[in-house]
């Protein structure tokens, strides 16, 4: 039986291309000191139990160059969809610049620069903007903060939740991502048949079924994207 489709809910996928359009840089773009490093070496439970101070540089730089970050045109023409529809955003960056950008709901899969949370209960989860995590910074129980981030072999956050929007959405939007990282990329099979499907990226292994791919950067096609929505036209 097919899933029920609602016309006026949107759900957006995002991945590193909408924020390198911010000028923020992807891992593998980062420059200088970090190219030493293999991101496992800085990005995995392993590096933290041998090494908790470089990860804690790593993140403590990218949380800076984070902030000083502005969303750029496409993450506030995202967020314009909520003057006519229904919007969640689920995305695979770890920045905050959708939230800045003005969209009011947003749902991140690969956790975020500007939390940090208990290494022993992950349940307590803390606010800390562009500050840095120091060795010694806990957590109301004692315990050593870390980033609030996916590592790799981690489990991602909130795919159920993520699925059951992306299943019942009458437009789905994914911008700036390869399609490459699972089980992220694995959510677009959960979209409806029947949705309204586009994809506008650069690069793409291969197009998943039904989706209208739009080569190209997110700055140059959504903004055009979401003026045809908000006009009640069929992207073309």
């Amino acid at each position: 039986m097919s899933e029920s489709i609602d016309h006026n809910k949107i759900v957006v996928l995002t991945g590193a291309g909408v924020s390198a359009e911010s000028g923020l840089p992807t891992f593998r773009d980062m420059n200088g000191l970090w190219n030493k490093y293999s991101i496992t070496e800085v990005a995995s439970p392993e590096a933290w139990e041998s090494n908790p101070q470089l990860v804690l540089d790593f993140y403590n730089e990218r949380r800076k160059k984070a902030v000083a970050a502005s969303p750029n045109v496409a993450h506030k023409a995202i967020a314009e969809l909520e003057k006519k529809y229904d919007v969640v955003v689920i995305t695979q960056n770890v920045d905050d610049l959708h939230e800045r950008g003005g969209s009011s709901s947003v749902i991140h899969v690969h956790g975020e620069l500007v939390k940090a949370r208990s290494t022993t209960d992950s349940s307590l989860i803390y606010e800390i903007g562009g500050n840095e995590i120091k060795l010694g910074d806990v957590c109301e129980k004692g315990a050593q903060l870390r980033p609030h981030i996916v590592w790799f072999g981690e489990a991602i956050h909130n795919y159920e939740i993520s699925a059951k929007h992306i299943k019942n959405a009458g437009k789905v939007l994914v911008i700036g991502t390869s399609l490459t990282v699972y089980p992220a990329a694995g959510l677009l099979n959960e979209a409806n048949y029947h949705a309204e499907k586009i994809l506008v990226s650069l690069d793409v292994e291969d197009v998943p079924y039904g989706f209208h791919w739009m080569k190209g950067t997110a700055v140059d096609h959504v903004p055009l994207i979401v003026n045809c929505w908000l006009e009640g036209k069929k992207v073309t």
